[in-house]
């Protein structure tokens, strides 16, 4: 019997007494399954943001709701809950995914319904290519891929690299292909080029072929979990070269699946608690105030973005009616959020700055930010 989705709807709690109805927003995310903590954190953003929102007053008079609905981490589902948002819920815009698999099952539904949809975290370029209705709030893998191409060879001083790829990824297989590309055109050889599926527990035999390369660093853009595993399999097998990946790896569960084996390892994400913004600082005080001192991650503070993002251009619209809402959200420009600064380019993608983390003594360190 399979599992009903989860779904939540939120009216935050507010002072101010409203006379019109709500304005509905759909959010899609895994906030079960094995990437709960990505679905999670961006649920937790939305709702902070959501709070704030209506405690202000709302936009154009009317409160603001947010109906959430869990995919289970779950490839077809998404679509799934989103067609339930659309039609039976008519909301006025969509929120999610933190994955670019979840947000690919979920754009072509928004743009054919002529429905605004904000991306959290979904990196590949294909996902706002989808169509005029769709944008995201993250920057994209053929800027993190190049980011990290350049780290490999100018920071980790590597010349040969071996990339090991979840195939079954529409996010690791793209940025994949911008690294090596990258890469290679800067000098570069990629030594060895292995491979897994989401979901695999044993990388024994693919890091035993990354030994036998002579590869000085390994490029794994994959999500946590695996790349936890990854990181505790190669230390084991005496692979002691440096690990590095995308934003996939941003999570609470990273040290705690892969432990001191992650230390001296890279990845590349949106955002750091460490910022002294006083944008970013105000975030992380207000998020750990809400949420029961638990410090904000990159998915927080993307969620919490793409809501404000939205509110912002509702207000600039005047309305929610679709094209003039779709219309107000393409003209977003330096907007300062918990994340950065975001302006979205004419393919509704946000340009903003990486944020490089490294671990040492088995705690998350800022390394460096790089623009775009």
């Amino acid at each position: 019997m399979k599992t009903p989705a989860l779904i939540l709807t939120f009216l935050a709690a507010t002072t101010v007494a409203f006379a019109a109805d709500p304005i509905k927003i759909g959010e899609f995310a895994c906030l079960t399954g094995k990437d709960a903590t990505f679905g999670q954190s961006q649920h937790k953003g939305i709702i902070l943001a959501l709070e704030e929102i209506n405690a202000a007053g709302g936009v154009l008079g009317r409160p603001v709701e947010v109906i959430s609905e869990d995919n289970q981490s779950k490839s077809g589902e998404s679509a799934t809950v989103a067609k339930k948002l659309l039609s039976r819920d008519k909301v006025v815009a969509l929120l999610g995914e933190v994955t670019s698999g979840r947000s690919l099952e979920v754009a072509p539904l928004a743009q054919g319904a002529k429905i605004p949809m904000i991306a959290t975290g979904a990196t590949n370029a294909r996902v706002t290519r989808t169509g005029n209705y769709v944008f995201r709030v993250c920057f994209i893998d053929d800027f993190q891929g190049v980011v990290m191409a350049k780290f490999a060879k100018e920071d980790l001083k590597a010349t040969n690299v071996a990339t090991l790829v979840s195939v079954s990824s529409a996010y690791s297989v793209g940025l994949a292909k911008v690294f090596k590309e990258t890469f290679t055109a800067a000098g570069g050889t990629v030594v060895a080029e292995q491979k897994f599926n989401e979901g695999d527990k044993d990388f024994r035999a693919q890091l035993t072929a990354i030994k036998a390369s002579g590869a000085e660093a390994v490029f794994v853009p994959g999500y946590y979990q695996e790349a936890a595993l990854i990181a505790r399999q190669a230390r084991s097998l005496g692979l002691t070269l440096p690990l590095f990946g995308g934003d996939g790896w941003e999570s609470e569960q990273l040290l705690k699946i892969g432990g001191d084996a992650l230390n001296g390892t890279f990845y590349s994400t949106h955002f750091t608690p460490e910022n002294k913004d006083p944008a970013v600082v105000e975030f992380v005080k207000k998020f750990k105030a809400r949420w029961d001192n638990e410090t904000p991650d990159a998915y927080a503070a993307l969620g919490y973005d793409a809501l404000n993002v939205l509110v912002d251009a509702i207000k600039r619209a005047g309305e929610t009616e679709g094209p003039k809402l779709r219309d107000a959200i393409a003209a977003t420009k330096d907007f300062s959020g918990a994340s950065g600064v975001t302006t979205l380019d004419k393919d509704r993608n946000a340009s903003k700055s990486a944020t490089i983390i490294t671990v040492k003594d088995g705690k998350l360190a800022f390394h460096k930010a790089v623009a775009p």
